[in-house]
């Protein structure tokens, strides 16, 4: 459940805005030399938008402008954990039959949306589909999903920011954030 706007909870900078866009620029270098140059983008709504948006310029920049284009999932609703269930919210509207895949998402944790894209996308024909995501938490991992490439590991921490949200608020941060917890 979202916090009272009175009750909003600290939030302390655990990736910087600089941080975040280096490695974003990395990452795009290092995409646009192993996929092929037909790769259709598919970001995974609405969590991944900041990032796919930062990741499409970098890629252009690198080399490779790609298409795009956009599914939105949900699992979580509200809360702050995987309901475990996924249902497709909109659908992608480019065919993927015999083309490569590089499917987009802001957090890899259970692995139930991403298992769930993946083997949705792989149904439908893709060649194959590789998974990006800014950020990989390996210990909280339910599927079995490895993601091909990562921006950063993360531990065991609420986050929010750079597209990441708390019930639908703290998407807008320009960094990524670390919940802390009220004292008791």
């Amino acid at each position: 459940m979202s916090p009272p706007l009175s009750e909003r909870p600290a939030v302390s900078i655990r990736f910087s805005a600089a941080e975040i866009a280096t490695r974003v620029e990395e990452m795009a270098i290092e995409l646009a030399e192993r996929l092929p140059a037909d790769t259709l983008v598919v970001s995974v709504l609405k969590g991944s938008f900041v990032f796919a948006a930062d990741l499409i310029r970098a890629l252009s920049h690198a080399g490779a402008n790609w298409s795009m284009d956009f599914l939105t999932l949900s699992s979580y609703g509200t809360g702050t954990q995987t309901t475990g269930t996924v249902r497709i919210v909109r659908d992608i509207v480019d065919d993927v039959r015999g083309r490569d895949v590089l499917l987009v998402d802001d957090i890899l944790e259970s692995g139930y949306t991403l298992s769930f894209a993946k083997n949705l996308l792989a149904e439908r024909g893709a060649h194959r589909v590789w998974v990006c995501t800014l950020l990989d938490k390996p210990e909280k991992r339910r599927a079995p999903l490895q993601a091909d490439f990562v921006g950063f590991q993360a531990g065991d921490e609420f986050l929010v920011g750079y597209g990441l949200d708390w019930a639908h608020r703290f998407r807008g941060l320009p960094y990524i954030g670390v919940v802390e917890k009220p004292a008791a």
